[in-house]
């Protein structure tokens, strides 16, 4: 069983799966972060300039065994190989959004990090914009009465030909509007749930290109989401809460926040560097952080949601 490192020395981190999201925030916030040693990568397709590099997670715990930590950053498809593999080599992991292609499947990995002693972590990265936890304060002291969120976004500008985002699994509009599932999770003071949906299949899709969702909490206060990655021109990240108090926005993403009408000062620290400071905290002290709030939701959409089918979808 392994314990947690001391905090005197740097955790020795390899990066699995190197894509766009890799050199776009995984690399600059493990770089600034002492806390962390990049010392190794695997990747079918591509490597890390300046480190070893492997085909296969297994390829790489073989050649490089001290490694104390990996971050899966692979398609949720394929996660829980690599995760599994991981842990059982005794490494404490930190996996992409979302943590993986089902429920079940998070919750062996779960089971499995804690009766080895080590740190799984389910990272939202959404959850640490700056207006996320502002909001969710205001909100624990303001009741809200209703939510709108929109989160609407161009595919091909985001997912240019990323064939596996369509197949079964990959989550569709699903992958960022779990984005938007993160921070409503965190910020409203009680849960919801789905009691409608309705689902926009391409026909020669396996994914939702589109998804209207509609939630209730146990008292009745609506929440209702609207994806879509058909959009063009300005992109749409936004969640709009009603409360007696007035009406609090975030939008950007969680960027930026106005309460009745006015915007409020926010600090500046980036979202993956936050994350890259939680998982130093954890690995530090033996602990998990497994939340599948966002992804149960998406599951529940297609559990109880209408299909629709709609024309087909090319890059």
């Amino acid at each position: 069983m392994m314990s947690a490192i001391q905090s005197a020395s740097a955790i020795k981190l390899a990066i699995v799966g190197v894509g766009k999201i890799v050199h776009d925030q995984h690399l600059p916030a493990v770089a600034a972060n002492a806390d962390f040693q990049l010392v190794a990568s695997a990747s079918r397709n591509n490597t890390v300039e300046g480190l070893p590099g492997f085909r296969s997670i297994e390829e790489m715990l073989a050649a490089v065994p001290d490694i104390d930590a990996v971050s899966l950053c692979m398609p949720p498809q394929y996660r829980y190989a690599a995760a599994h593999a991981a842990l059982s080599a005794g490494k404490h992991v930190f996996l992409e959004k979302p943590p993986g292609a089902t429920l079940s499947e998070v919750a062996d990995l779960e089971a499995l990090a804690a009766s080895r002693g080590l740190t799984l972590f389910t990272s939202w990265h959404s959850r640490y914009a700056p207006a996320v936890q502002p909001a969710k304060a205001y909100l624990a002291a303001h009741a809200p009465t209703s939510m709108h969120v929109v989160w609407k976004e161009d595919v091909r500008h985001w997912h240019p030909n990323q064939e596996w985002i369509w197949q079964a699994g990959g989550l569709g509009v699903f992958d960022p509007g779990i984005n938007a599932l993160s921070i409503v999770t965190e910020i409203l003071p009680s849960l919801i749930f789905l009691n409608r949906a309705t689902l926009e299949f391409p026909e020669n899709r396996d994914a939702p290109i589109a998804a209207q969702l509609h939630f209730q909490d146990a008292a009745g206060m609506p929440v209702h989401a609207e994806f879509d990655w058909r959009q063009t021109g300005k992109q749409s990240w936004d969640i709009i809460v009603g409360t007696a108090a007035g009406e609090l926005k975030l939008s950007d993403g969680g960027a930026r926040l106005w309460i009745a009408g006015v915007e409020q000062p926010l600090g500046k620290e980036a979202e993956y560097p936050s994350l890259y400071r939680r998982f130093a905290e954890l690995v530090r002290a033996g602990r998990p952080d497994v939340d599948v709030a966002p992804l149960r939701h998406v599951a529940d959409a297609f559990m109880l949601g209408k299909r629709s089918v709609v024309d087909a979808f090319h890059d």
